[in-house]
């Protein structure tokens, strides 16, 4: 699979009728994320991040700390 094929996917939800923020909850209302989100991909899942969490918390994400330790 190449980079750009991975970088387009979106998380396997029961309902995928939106994309939702796994810290503050926050949802997109649509099956996509907006490009200002941020897509990590944590054991395997892929896990979204909305704007405000992401640039909260960008230092931990640029030095690739799994979320559990934000």
């Amino acid at each position: 699979m190449d980079e750009e094929t991975h970088r387009i996917q979106q998380p396997a939800q029961s309902d995928a009728a939106a994309v939702t923020c796994i810290l503050c909850g926050a949802s997109t209302g649509g099956e996509t994320a907006p490009p200002t989100w941020i897509c990590s991909v944590e054991n395997g899942r892929h896990q979204y991040f909305c704007e405000a969490c992401a640039r909260t918390h960008i230092r931990a994400i640029e030095s690739r700390l799994d979320s559990i330790w934000w």
